[in-house]
């Protein structure tokens, strides 16, 4: 029997160090996704994908929260029996160990849950780019006072770009004289050559 731990984060928020650490204790194998979008099915994850041809019968599979199993409750119910029929147990931290019956319609619940969630946090981020769209179209301000939507500009890429080509500086010597990231610098040199 193997204890196996699997890990998932999409985000620079989640990280694969802080699952591991709330799962604490020693794992035979780890396997993980990292950068890999919750939206995306727990068979089709590389990770994950590995983790289940490598699970036999008795071995035990703890992962950090309910939503580590798939990208909805169908998903997730899936992916648990499946590791159910294969004669896996499945741990999920604050939940327990799931068997059939009772610890599958707790684990459906659960996940109906956090499916709902999802909806609601997808809803409420599309209700308040509209209203920052509407915002921006009739006062010039989004609702919240921005200028424009997404994240505002570090500097002027027109006076980045005129002052680099003026004291013929290196995107190095540009990023620091405005205290910008190269990468930023190289984007706006790119808009102002597309713009050519």
């Amino acid at each position: 029997m193997s204890r196996i731990a699997y890990y998932r984060s999409s985000t620079s928020g989640q990280s694969v160090e802080a699952q591991r650490q709330a799962l604490g204790g020693k794992f035979d194998r780890e396997f993980f996704d990292e950068g890999i979008s919750g939206g995306t099915l727990a068979a089709e994850r590389p990770g994950f994908a590995e983790l289940l041809s490598y699970v036999r019968e008795g071995d035990e599979v703890c992962v950090y929260a309910v939503d580590r199993l798939g990208r909805d409750a169908l998903d997730v119910q899936s992916t648990v029996r499946r590791l159910l029929a294969m004669g896996v147990i499945v741990d999920v931290r604050g939940l327990g160990r799931i068997g059939k019956g009772v610890g599958e319609l707790i684990l459906a619940v659960l996940a109906q849950i956090a499916d709902m969630e999802r909806q609601r946090i997808r809803e409420r981020c599309e209700s308040g780019r509209a209203a920052a769209r509407t915002a921006l179209a009739s006062t010039g301000r989004t609702h919240r006072g921005k200028t424009s939507l997404g994240r505002p500009r570090a500097c002027d890429p027109q006076e980045v770009v005129r002052w680099r080509e003026t004291n013929g500086a290196s995107i190095s010597a540009t990023a620091r004289h405005f205290q910008i990231s190269p990468p930023t610098v190289k984007r706006y040199c790119a808009l102002a050559t597309n713009a050519k």
